[in-house]
């Protein structure tokens, strides 16, 4: 009883002190509130002490202290736009309490050189970059797909996530400001940022908060990198047995870049990229998979221009995001994917609500799906042609010279009689990678209104070998016979594919999963390629001993990569245990 009373005090303590830095206002407590912090697209939704949402970096290195003095698991967030759970805690709880901080009100961006680098904090978007750096004629590492969402720029970095544009790789950075705690379980604030703005933690952070940096306390380190520009030339090699981009990849794990929450990021400074002038999208479609590997490796070997991006799906893939994506396509056209993380939210409050009702978590998808059900068709008449002519589907969009180069090409080898292409207008163009990108979404969507006929989704996200021809896969029967609905899609001359299965009711998914990684692993596959291990894939040695070095008091979010949730990694209670790979169960 005793005890008890203690760690309620505790717990109070805790969040008094919290809500002292941040205002009650931003502290977060009980089921109801912290629902959508805790609950990630497809995975997640364990308990937490509180979900603080601090607005000024000082805030967040105070909240840091605080729970650190406490020995409170620490899970930083940014939009929880992931798909593996990566920043959200377990249901099966932790050692410790978990505090979990949500960097969302953090938004101050600044440009670097006019635009050509930015400094940017954990609660920045992709979107709100994008429309920032438009009018200076340059991009963003991503355009399209993450920031239809909502998704964060740090959150990018932090998963190594790909993006869909061939030319930039891997999110990565090697200029970072962040938190850790070292060996000694001491908390420090590390600046590799090449910006000169002293010792003092407090006072760093007080003069980002500020903004407006001067220009001669920024520096540019030999060597060092604020984006992989090293991957144009890497992606060309199609004889390469290695993956192009893959979480695991050790040329890209660097500090806060595919950190994975196991340090708390405060600041990123990236490259930004200069936007082409002119665009084409070119809608290929076959019926011979074949045909589209030889036009990819074709274009890496001989083309002077990469594309600026091209991505597939299957048949499979436009049927599922035309019905099920649509209320999703329609919005986005109506709002601007600025206000996509407030229908979420909103959303996510009406599920908490239904839930606490006794009405399941999926009646707003029901309703949703009915009133999308009784909208117009909304996908342009040439792209319906394409979707009843051919199995597989490829956008490929070109820039500036690349534009003319493609169109030769194109003509001279289609079409055929399994094979044929358009040139879409803008309408088409942005319809058509819409469609592409309402996919994810739309996969949750049918598992919602399906729950009579689907267990779950397995949903599996692979980089196949760069030298890969035999790209698309057939199941074996019986292992087909498991599945109600298979979606492939992918950003295709990266050679990353994310393939979704949702599993017949009552079919075991874990043997499903087992059996199709299986599958992938004979095929030389590497797994996951872009969306982190998150609590669905395990961590390779490699990458643990990753995590380890930036954390090895095991502070932040443990558990990521399906390794061990316990303090200190669960070396002080049993070393023979805690070294065993992969281990999440106590001593």
């Amino acid at each position: 009883m005793a005890i008890t009373m203690t760690m309620e005090r505790r717990t109070m303590d805790v969040i008094s002190k919290l809500e002292a830095i941040v205002g009650s206002k931003h502290v977060l407590t009980g089921d109801a509130q912290t629902r959508r912090f805790r609950q990630g697209l497809r995975y997640g939704g364990g308990e937490v002490l509180a979900v603080v949402r601090p607005g000024r970096l000082l805030e967040m290195w105070r909240v840091l202290q605080v729970c650190h003095a406490a020995n409170m698991v620490i899970i930083c967030q940014a939009a929880n736009t992931g798909l593996t759970g990566g920043s959200t805690p377990i249901a099966e709880g932790y050692d410790r309490p978990v505090v979990l901080i949500n960097t969302m009100r953090l938004t101050r961006l600044e440009l670097l050189d006019q635009g050509q680098q930015v400094l940017s904090q954990p609660g920045v978007t992709l979107d709100q970059l994008e429309r920032r750096l438009k009018p200076l004629g340059r991009e963003p590492h991503s355009v399209i797909g993450s920031s239809c969402i909502g998704a964060s720029i740090t959150g990018g970095i932090c998963n190594n996530s790909g993006g869909s544009l061939i030319q930039r790789g891997p999110a990565y950075t090697q200029y970072a400001l962040f938190a850790r705690i070292d060996e000694q379980g001491r908390l420090e604030l590390v600046n590799h940022l090449g910006i000169d703005l002293g010792e003092d933690p407090e006072r760093i952070l007080q003069q980002l908060d500020a903004g407006h940096i001067d220009p001669a306390l920024v520096h540019h380190v030999p060597g060092q990198m604020a984006s992989d520009r090293e991957y144009a030339d890497h992606v060309r090699d199609i004889s390469s047995p290695v993956p192009a981009r893959f979480n695991a990849d050790p040329r890209r794990l660097y500090e806060a870049s595919g950190s994975a929450g196991k340090i708390a990021v405060f600041a990123l400074r990236l490259d930004t990229f200069a936007a082409d002038q002119v665009t084409q999208v070119f809608y290929i479609g076959a019926n011979d998979p074949a045909v589209l590997e030889d036009l990819r490796r074709h274009i890496l070997s001989n083309f002077r221009a990469l594309p600026i991006a091209g991505e597939y799906m299957h048949r499979s893939g436009y049927d599922l995001a035309r019905k099920y994506g649509k209320d999703l396509f329609l919005y986005i056209r109506k709002a601007g994917t600025d206000k996509v993380p407030l229908a979420f939210a909103l959303k996510s409050r009406f599920d908490a609500l239904t839930e606490k009702l006794g009405l399941g978590r999926s009646l707003s998808d029901r309703l949703l799906q009915a009133l999308a059900d009784r909208l117009p068709a909304h996908l342009p008449p040439r792209l319906e042609d394409m979707r009843d002519r051919y199995a597989h589907h490829l956008l490929l969009k070109m820039g500036d010279e690349g534009i003319e180069e493609a169109r030769a090409y194109l003509h001279a080898i289609l079409p055929t009689a399994q094979a044929g292409f358009i040139e879409c207008d803008a309408e088409e163009a942005g319809a058509a990678f819409l469609n592409r990108f309402a996919i994810g979404n739309a996969a949750n969507r049918y598992r919602a209104v399906h729950q009579d006929t689907v267990e779950d989704i397995v949903a599996l996200d692979v980089a196949l070998p760069r030298n890969t021809y035999d790209w698309f896969e057939v199941l074996p029967k019986e292992l087909a016979e498991q599945i109600e609905f298979t979606m492939y899609c992918g950003h295709f001359f990266c050679h990353v594919m994310h393939q979704e299965y949702l599993v017949k009711k009552g079919r075991d998914c874990d043997a499903v999963k087992q059996r199709l990684l299986a599958m992938l692993e004979a095929r030389g596959a590497r797994y996951p390629a872009e969306h982190n291990f998150g609590h669905l894939y395990h961590a390779g040695p490699e990458v643990e001993q990753f995590y380890r070095r930036l954390d090895p008091t095991n502070s932040f979010n443990p558990g990521i990569g399906l390794t061990s949730t316990r303090q200190h990694w669960g070396q002080s209670c049993c070393p023979a245990h805690a070294a065993s790979e992969h281990s999440r169960t106590a001593c």
